[in-house]
């Protein structure tokens, strides 16, 4: 018996079932033979039972043509088979019959579900439907509570490997070269009628109109006269020809393209192209009066007097329509007075005039901007990011004004560059520091992007980044030779240094900044409280700015808050201390002009304009609830500077107002300002933000700066 899945039985009923009411038939003669069913076939036949293989159980009737009836005895000893032998009358042939088929129960050996469903199908938009819904869930699914993510051991099936040997497979290059006479037999193969030798002779000697074969045009050129007495081949490869031409066309445009004229013509040509592009922005950033081109007034000349023409009819128009009216205007005096208070009262703005921008620099961040000391139309531009996380190889690059679209010099430095400057002394030397706490120093004549000295090999260099590091020209001899240039640098690791210029960068240490406790009064009765424990002794600095008169002063902004005022001849303790922010202070800077007076910036949201003989802030100007990054003096003014804070940037004249600035220029709304800087010989400014652009603005309408007013 034979049972499915669910305890049904499945077993196959035979098609014929014996009568036992049977008369008892006589062995039949073709089962009788014992090579058939062997010597033992009780055994086998016990078991015999006949079957349909297809399933369907046919019915009969007492139709039966000659066949077999087999009669079993199940016994262990015997067994007789006969053939019982019927003889049907006509009546039994004429009879009708009825069979009637029918299914058994299916059997499922194997069921393995479709994964795909027609798009015709009844089902197609249940499976949509189902699929929908599906997505859905995969998309609500991150951040939902409602999924829980389990996981759990599965037992890997045994991997089964199987060769298969076959034959080498071998590879064969073949090559062959088609000209032009090649393509034109092959397409005129069927127009050439075959010729015989005595025509083909003939043609040899005589005038034939036939198109010359491939063999006879391009491997030989036969020459024969009308007598045929000599024959002379000359063999030509047109090949080979095209080849050495071709070969001698490229060394020749190679040569001319590496050649040092030509890089010069295209140097001057670059130089040419920018100029005329950027004419009226730079002629509006030199101060000088924009330029019409004369061959566009020359076209439009028709255009100009007809506009004219219609204008002065309409003035005429509008003088006679005056002149019929009895009423009285104002008197043109006074007139003249009104124009010229709103020429007075137009606001100051910041014109945009372009941006020194690339695709090497952009998505770098604008951390330092410097003027060359001798050249003010060379500017160097540092990128680095500030945030630890955010760090990649820096760009050092020095932009020229006559090309702004690409940089004259690009330096790759292997970690962020935070701050530059250029000599004064050397000019052609511009110290560049990075993130990692190194000092390089490159040649700008040469055009090696490798540093020219380099602080990597120096038992003593920092081991924090440098924040800001600048030239500044020193006295400090007794034998009065003179001033004498120096690097200084300050760094994260509480260090300010000077760097020796030998055949290597060496520095020595003019200040340790240490911590210092915030001034608390203390209450009455109050305990007086445990120092809290530090991680190191020194304050990270920040920033610095030596006196514009005596060079051996200077200011030093730390990470707490703090200004300390410092002495080159002093290294152990500080002049003075200001406190006055509650953040890092991220710029100082003395004014050019009242050289008792320094302002500061800070990550608390505020610009704070200090005396150095007093420790109290006397101004504080906060605008926004932005990080103040940046803030520079304005060189033709005291009372005009600028900073820069991460939404925007901001002009302050403090003649006209200590509250509110200016003028102010709102950022990108995905971009940050990082740096400004006031170009040294015209009024504008340039202002470096998180993008990698150092944009150029033009102020405009700024009031004039009163020399005598300090």
């Amino acid at each position: 018996q034979v049972f499915d899945d669910e305890g049904k039985d499945v077993t196959p009923h035979p098609l014929f079932h014996s009568d036992p009411n049977a008369v008892v038939p006589r062995q039949a003669k073709l089962l009788a033979s014992s090579a058939y069913f062997g010597a033992t076939g009780s055994g086998f036949l016990s078991s015999f039972s006949m079957h349909q293989t297809s399933g369907e159980n046919v019915s009969l009737g007492s139709f039966s043509r000659s066949h077999l009836l087999t009669s079993y005895h199940f016994s262990d000893v015997q067994m007789r088979q006969e053939e019982i032998k019927e003889e049907l009358t006509k009546e039994d042939l004429d009879r009708r019959v009825d069979i009637y088929l029918t299914e058994t129960e299916t059997i499922w050996i194997l069921d393995m579900p479709s994964v795909a469903v027609s798009v015709e199908s009844e089902d197609a938009g249940r499976v949509l439907e189902r699929n929908r819904i599906y997505v859905d869930i995969c998309k609500n699914r991150p951040g939902n509570d409602r999924f829980v993510e389990k996981m759990m051991q599965t037992i890997n099936g045994a991997a089964k490997n199987k060769e298969v040997q076959c034959d080498k497979i071998i590879v064969e290059d073949k090559g062959m070269m088609a000209t032009s006479w090649d393509l034109y037999d092959s397409f005129n193969v069927l127009e050439i009628k075959p010729t015989s030798k005595a025509e083909g002779s003939r043609a040899t000697t005589g005038k034939s109109s036939k198109p010359l074969t491939t063999t006879e045009h391009d491997q030989t050129m036969s020459v024969s006269s009308d007598r045929g007495s000599t024959t002379s081949s000359i063999t030509i490869s047109e090949s080979a020809v095209l080849a050495r031409i071709h070969e001698e066309e490229e060394c020749h445009s190679e040569a001319i393209l590496t050649s040092e004229n030509f890089q010069q013509d295209l140097f001057f040509m670059e130089r040419i192209l920018m100029e005329n592009i950027f004419q009226p922005k730079l002629a509006a950033y030199r101060q000088f009066p924009v330029l019409i081109d004369p061959d566009l007034l020359s076209d439009a000349s028709g255009t100009v007097a007809a506009v004219k023409e219609a204008n002065q009819k309409e003035h005429d128009k509008e003088k006679k329509d005056k002149e019929e009216q009895k009423e009285t205007f104002l008197d043109p005096s006074i007139l003249s007075d009104v124009n010229k208070t709103l020429e007075e009262i137009v606001p100051p703005r910041l014109e945009r005039l372009w941006s020194y921008i690339c695709d090497l620099t952009a998505g770098h961040s604008v951390s330092s901007v410097a003027w060359s000391k001798v050249n003010p139309d060379l500017l160097a531009v540092g990128y680095g990011a500030f945030d630890f996380k955010e760090q990649k190889k820096g760009l050092a690059c020095c932009w020229s004004l006559k090309n702004p679209a690409w940089p004259e010099r690009i330096f790759q430095c292997e970690h962020g560059v935070t701050a530059l400057d250029f000599s004064m002394a050397r000019p052609n030397l511009l110290a560049v520091g990075m993130y990692n706490g190194s000092v390089a120093i490159y040649n700008i004549q040469s055009r090696n992007d490798a540093a020219l000295l380099d602080s990597s090999k120096s038992s003593n260099k920092h081991t924090g980044p440098i924040w800001q590091l600048r030239w500044v020209e020193q006295d400090r001899g007794a034998t009065g030779d003179g001033k004498k240039e120096r690097l200084m640098c300050i760094s994260a690791d509480g260090r300010i240094t000077e760097w020796l210029i030998q055949k290597r960068l060496d520095c020595t240490d003019l200040m340790k900044i240490k911590r210092t406790g915030s001034e608390k009064k203390k209450l009455p009765g109050e305990k007086e409280r445990k120092s809290e424990a530090v991680i190191s002794q020194q304050a990270a600095g920040m920033c610095f700015d030596f006196h514009p008169k005596d060079a051996n002063f200077y200011l030093a902004g730390t990470e707490e808050g703090h200004i300390h005022k410092c002495s080159c001849s002093c290294n152990e303790q500080f002049l003075e201390t200001y406190r006055g922010h509650k953040g890092p202070v991220y710029k100082v800077a003395w004014n050019p002009f009242s050289t008792d007076m320094f302002l500061s910036c800070s990550a608390d949201w505020s610009i704070i304009l200090w005396h150095q003989d007093s420790q109290t802030p006397m101004l504080t100007f906060s605008s926004t609830t932005a990080f103040v990054h940046d803030v520079m003096w304005f060189p033709k003014s005291a009372f005009v500077f600028a900073a820069a804070n991460e939404s925007r940037v901001e002009i302050w004249d403090l003649s006209v107002s200590i509250l509110n600035p200016v003028i102010s220029c709102f950022a990108s709304p995905r971009e940050k300002f990082t740096s400004v800087l006031f170009a040294t010989n015209t009024d504008c400014l340039l202002v470096g933000d998180s993008k990698g652009a150092v944009s150029v603005f033009e102020l405009q309408n700024l009031a004039a700066p009163n020399s005598n007013q300090v």
